[in-house]
């Protein structure tokens, strides 16, 4: 009942991640990691036209107009979330703590490029707080970090995400849901315009309605019915270990290294990466060192050696060209919704994103510009 990305993903509420993906500078960053199999970001070396039009796609959006543009958006959508998952909190046991999160930056680089972001964020209306090495210990006293200074965003939150998956489904069918778990799509029937049936290894499923959110996979469940979207699946890695003492008391990004760290409940959660290698979940063994070794970097008193390993994960993020999620109804069919794409916040995104797409069902409106997250929105 909770597999792929929901399952082993950081767990974070990040009103703080209001930046789209695809922001001014992300490219030339990008092709000097690629020289680096363990950096944080890495392109397979593929002749594939999808993965050629969806790069071409994302360098048009790394522009200012664009961050300009979709901040607010997903500045909304994000704080539409946490105030759902305080409310899912009062009836559900998912680990939800909301008490921030912090930036950690060890080089003035980082520094200036994470107050740079925080201004960004700042202008849509986000808290933030700038803090030097005293701040930091004041905020986070239970373990020392090594860092020159970083931002601390108040409103985010974080969550055990396969532990909320499970309860929120647990939940739906307590309200009448059916779920078809361990249950493929093979294919659709289709006439005048809609989606009559869908065929899965369970027999044949018939609705007025249907709603596409099958994450990496959404292009190819929806390849039988002529459809392109425009979504690369984005590989990322988590280390999960049993909580350590001392540990960190909110989630922390490591900002060099592209990676955070998590605490949930009785574990302690490291991720990072993001792998643009296809529908690949092969664990590379040297990307997950890479955070590994990140670690002593920022925490003087962590290290992989010194925790008791729970698990290596990896999942795949769907990734659109702009960093916003499909939502909504495509002029292919009238009776097919989508909902996919949301990169590396869909944990965030996931009760909004939820709500959007049940007005869309029911012809409400959503509150948000239909165009801005609209599924035909690349042509």
């Amino acid at each position: 009942m909770c597999s792929g990305s929901s399952y082993g993903n950081a767990g974070l509420i990040v009103p703080s991640h209001c930046i789209p993906l695809s922001e001014p500078g992300v490219i030339g960053q990008g092709l000097r990691w690629m020289l680096d199999p363990e950096s944080p970001f890495y392109i397979k070396p593929r002749l594939d036209r999808d993965l050629m039009s969806w790069l071409w796609k994302f360098n048009q959006s790394c522009t200012k107009k664009h961050v300009e543009r979709s901040a607010p958006v997903l500045r909304e959508m994000h704080l539409d979330s946490l105030k759902r998952y305080a409310e899912f909190s009062e009836n559900l046991d998912f680990s939800f703590e909301h008490r921030g999160s912090f930036y950690a930056c060890n080089t003035e680089s980082g520094l200036q490029h994470k107050i740079e972001d925080a201004r960004i964020a700042g202008r849509t209306g986000i808290h933030t707080e700038v803090l030097g090495p005293e701040g930091i210990a004041k905020l986070i006293p239970e373990t020392p970090l090594t860092a020159v200074g970083g931002v601390y965003y108040p409103e985010d939150a974080h969550l055990q995400p396969a532990q909320f998956v499970r309860a929120l489904a647990k939940e739906a069918q307590r309200f009448g849901c059916s779920i078809l778990s361990q249950t493929q799509v093979l294919g659709f029937e289709t006439a005048d315009g809609r989606v009559r049936s869908v065929r899965t290894t369970r027999g044949v499923v018939l609705a007025d309605t249907f709603v596409l959110a099958a994450g990496s996979w959404s292009p190819v469940v929806v390849r039988d019915l002529g459809l392109r979207l425009p979504i690369q699946a984005a590989k990322g890695y988590s280390i999960t270990f049993k909580r350590p003492d001392p540990c960190p008391s909110i989630p922390i990004m490591m900002s060099e290294a592209r990676a955070g760290v998590t605490p949930m409940a009785d574990t302690l959660r490291f991720a990072g990466t993001l792998e643009l290698a296809g529908l690949d979940l092969t664990i590379n063994q040297r990307r997950v060192d890479a955070i590994l070794r990140a670690i002593p970097t920022y925490f003087a008193e962590l290290s992989a050696d010194s925790m008791k390993l729970i698990e290596i994960w990896r999942g795949l993020r769907p990734c659109t060209p702009d960093g916003l999620p499909l939502l909504g109804r495509t002029e292919a069919y009238d009776n097919l919704i989508i909902g996919a794409g949301h990169a590396t916040i869909g944990i965030s995104l996931g009760p909004v994103s939820g709500r959007i797409l049940a007005d869309v069902v029911i012809g409400e409106e959503t509150g948000y510009n239909p165009a801005v997250l609209s599924p035909d929105r690349f042509g």
